[in-house]
């Protein structure tokens, strides 16, 4: 135990720091989704589960949640990142109903804002907002899930009626998995590839009515039901099917590319692939969504087990006449306070997220003068030039945000998974009962991992990114494409920053872990050594990549067998993306008390990430085993040091008590009453008897 106390921090101030930019919005958000209209769906069949989100669903938009990410002309707010908030608080609730409402206001109305015109805006927004026309986001294919590019869903131009005939080829081109299909959606957004003149000219998003007012299916669509799930069964997951389904000429969202009453087509951005990605780039606000929710999950949980832990006793310590509280055993501090202190890292590098989001895609702005087609509306050379300029800057920070936001996806889904389960654990046998909710927490968060993307593949995005610096050429996640570019163009400035001498300066930089006495809180060297880690990996990888340049070499095995490597550098990527980020929340508090707590936090975060690694650390000679040793009981101690905070640090995620309404959550809030009353009775007998 460190020398040094931690004082109890102002719960409040604690809570402002968690809250960060959009502290208003979440403030709000406790005050209107309060019971008994958002209350959780308890034992409902899934019939009847799915018909209380959807009368849930009609609640948010009488409360404005569904306003908040739309342009204001259109009689939204105008608010990107509010929007994102509010969906986040929403995680704390029935997880149901946040994919309800993300499906309806950021995947279905989303696409209608990113990838349409005017003429969309005007006609489609206000009723999305009023969820007048409840509509659905039909990307996902059976046969291709993560290929997006390669879909096989069909939409052929007719110039003679000017309409687009939407086709299923096969069995595999199904529409698959699609929130809102099975029972409410009306309108889809569905993408397919756009033929016109024999030509295809990639993937491209369509307005498909796919039910009439009376709920029956439109004329050459079918619609199927994906039954039983894990979890989310408030949720109406479906699949779709296209027979030659006709649609007007207007009901392609034409931001990014659009087709003449004659049938030719034109776009903003010639290269097809290009094209491709700056539309779904433009998407990219679901996945920044999905780690917030499964953020506010992950929350959920650790409230209802550190509450347990606090109270929940079992067996005698010698001298003492009760038994001990389980957060007071250090293997069960050592289960909880590492997770917790992740999810505070995970929650400042979402904020920081967040606010580039909100930044980059503003709701009363997607359309800038930095976009491709501003290039073209340029006066004069000298203007062409500025926006060009402007463009590629703006690209860059796009490309940025958007492997941020896959890395970021996929670690805070994993964290939820395990998070989860670690507290189910926790908390016994209590844990494993409905009413105390963590099962179901489980279980809803489970599809967390694969949906929004793979999170496998995700890394792979984010590895990509760091490998080429997003490179034009290189298009998608084409192994071919990669390893070529690395062995004509990338090498060189490879190699030399692998230099001896380099090395050597990177060395020196984490020398403090190479000795034995050095502070092991020093959040310098824990910058160093991750950072130092990072570059190292990456340039092995390059290295191995280097191989498919070779005479006779097949670049597709190379990359193949070099998959670890890759999914290893995203990982470590993003591992020092949340250092900074939790350093950076921590040197902004200027409350002392909350500061010092936060700072010992990030230091069990630092430490324990580096213990989960320490094979790597210790293999490369950045630590002596001796020091390898020291960690480990620094994250012993840092446990211990924190277990008087554990209940504060929790509250602090702000969690409404009607959203805890479950048994040991509600038990266990009592039952701290009722042991501090009875220290406080203790304490006042030992005074008297002392007197």
């Amino acid at each position: 135990m460190s020398d040094t106390a931690v004082e109890q921090p102002e719960l409040s101030e604690l809570r402002r720091v968690f809250d960060g930019r959009w502290a208003r919005i979440r403030e709000e958000a406790r005050q209107a989704l309060r019971r008994p209209d958002f209350g959780l769906a308890g034992d409902l069949d899934r019939d009847a589960h799915r018909q209380h989100v959807w009368e849930q669903l009609q609640q948010l938009a009488k409360v404005g949640h569904s306003r908040l990410g739309f342009p204001t002309r259109y009689g939204g707010e105008g608010d990107t990142g509010a929007s994102v908030a509010s969906f986040e608080m929403l995680g704390y609730g029935d997880l149901s109903l946040m994919v309800k409402s993300g499906v309806q206001w950021g995947l279905f109305g989303g696409a209608i804002q990113a990838l349409g015109t005017e003429r969309h805006h005007q006609r489609y927004l206000p009723a999305v907002m009023s969820l007048d026309l409840p509509g659905c986001f039909a990307m996902t294919e059976t046969g291709h899930g993560s290929d997006v590019q390669h879909l096989r869903t069909t939409a052929t131009y007719d110039p003679e009626t000017q309409e687009f005939v939407v086709e299923t080829p096969h069995e595999s081109a199904r529409k698959d998995y699609i929130g809102g299909a099975a029972r409410d959606a009306r309108l889809a957004v569905v993408f397919a590839q756009l033929i016109t003149e024999a030509e295809s000219h990639g993937v491209h998003a369509f307005l498909v009515p796919i039910r009439d007012d009376a709920g029956n299916p439109c004329p050459g669509v079918r619609i199927g039901d994906c039954g039983g799930k894990a979890g989310l069964s408030g949720v109406d997951n479906g699949r779709l099917w296209f027979d030659r389904v006709r649609v007007p000429r207007e009901n392609l969202l034409n931001r990014y590319g659009d087709v003449a009453e004659d049938g030719t087509y034109s776009s903003p951005i010639e290269n097809a692939g290009r094209r491709f990605f700056t539309m779904l780039g433009t998407l990219v606000r679901g996945r920044v969504s999905v780690a917030g929710g499964a953020g506010s999950a992950t929350q959920t949980a650790l409230a209802i087990a550190v509450r347990y832990g606090e109270v929940r006793r079992q067996f005698d310590a010698p001298g003492h006449e009760r038994e001990v509280a389980l957060l007071d055993y250090l293997a069960h501090q050592r289960a909880l306070l590492p997770a917790l202190a992740k999810t505070y890292a995970l929650r400042f590098a979402q904020e920081q997220l967040v606010s580039t989001l909100h930044e980059l895609q503003p709701a009363d702005g997607l359309a800038t003068a930095s976009s491709p087609a501003g290039v073209q509306d340029a006066a004069d050379d000298g203007e062409r030039q500025s926006v060009a300029e402007s463009a590629e800057e703006a690209e860059r920070r796009q490309r940025e945000l958007e492997a941020r936001a896959a890395g970021l996806k996929a670690i805070a889904t994993w964290h939820a998974s395990s998070t989860i389960q670690a507290c189910r654990e926790a908390c016994g046998g209590a844990g494993y009962l409905t009413e105390n909710r963590l099962p179901q927490l489980r279980a809803d968060t489970d599809v967390f991992t694969t949906f929004e993307g793979d999170n496998r593949v995700l890394l792979q995005l984010v590895a990509k990114g760091l490998l080429t610096g997003y490179r034009d050429q290189l298009g998608d996640l084409d192994a071919l494409g990669m390893v070529r570019f690395f062995a004509d163009q990338v090498w060189e400035a490879v190699a030399e920053r692998t230099s001896a001498r380099n090395l050597l300066d990177r060395l020196r930089r984490v020398a403090p872990g190479r000795d034995e006495e050095g502070d092991l809180r020093d959040r310098e060297w824990h910058l160093a050594l991750f950072e130092d880690r990072e570059k190292h990996v990456l340039d092995g990888l390059a290295r191995r990549l280097r191989k498919a340049g070779e005479p006779g070499a097949d670049a597709f095995a190379v990359f193949n067998d070099a998959q670890d490597h890759v999914l290893r550098l995203a990982r470590v990527h993003v591992e020092l993306i949340l250092l900074e980020a939790f350093t950076d929340a921590v040197a902004a508090v200027d409350d002392p008390g909350v500061r010092a707590l936060l700072d010992r936090l990030c230091s069990l975060f630092a430490l324990s990430t580096i213990e989960s690694d320490l094979a790597w650390f210790l293999g490369h000679g950045r630590m002596t085993p001796g020091r390898a040793k020291r960690v480990t009981s620094a994250v012993n101690e840092l446990c211990q040091e924190l277990r008087p905070h554990a209940v504060t640090l929790v509250e602090g995620f702000g969690i409404p008590e009607d959203w805890l309404d479950v048994p040991i959550a509600q038990g266990a809030e009592a039952q701290r009453q009722d042991a501090q009353h009875e220290h406080d009775t203790a304490t006042r007998a030992a005074v008297r008897q002392a007197g």
